[in-house]
């Protein structure tokens, strides 16, 4: 199975985001899954495709071609596709994977989540979507979501397929569940 993983082009401030990456490397090749992620050499997105390919696992990268101006690309992934925008990566990522999966990063990372739930609630992504919440880094976005289903602006049968969990067995039984 192909994860896909939204994450930061830094590494935080604190050790636990990159021990964080390093944990759903191992998840994934342990597992016996692939991974899918924005194909950049630095920051989390960097220790989680190093660790990938370091345990023997699969790494695509996908970037759009104005980013390697500015980000690094990952030379050792198994393959590496460019795209023209960054919509087109989105897409690309999405249609390459069963999964979607964030662990913490910035603004980008936030957008790419709520994009792909989004997708999935309007039934244009099939992917189930997780936020690898380490460290209570999403609390305060799973309490927003709870808000909406609370003001009425999200269903709460649609809430329950957006998992805020840092137990990879929790995750692994929500994945199952929803395939």
């Amino acid at each position: 199975m192909n994860i896909l993983v939204y994450l930061g082009s830094k590494t935080g401030k604190d050790k636990i985001y990159t021990e964080a990456a390093t944990e759903v490397a191992d998840w994934i090749v342990e597992n016996g899954h692939n991974l899918v992620y924005g194909g950049n050499a630095k920051g989390l997105m960097g220790v989680l495709a190093k660790r990938v390919k370091e345990k023997g696992g699969k790494v695509i990268g996908v970037m759009p071609e104005f980013l390697l101006e500015i980000e690094e690309r990952y030379e050792e992934c198994d393959e590496y596709i460019l795209t023209q925008t960054m919509q087109e990566r989105k897409d690309k990522v999405r249609d390459l994977s069963q999964v979607c999966l964030a662990i913490p990063g910035g603004p980008g990372t936030m957008e790419e989540i709520t994009e792909a739930y989004s997708l999935y609630l309007v039934g244009q992504n099939p992917n189930p979507c997780i936020l690898y919440n380490k460290n209570g880094y999403y609390d305060n976005l799973e309490r927003m979501y709870d808000d909406m289903v609370r003001e009425g602006f999200l269903d709460e049968e649609a809430r329950k397929d957006f998992l805020f969990s840092d137990d990879f067995a929790e995750i692994e039984t929500f994945i199952q569940e929803r395939l």
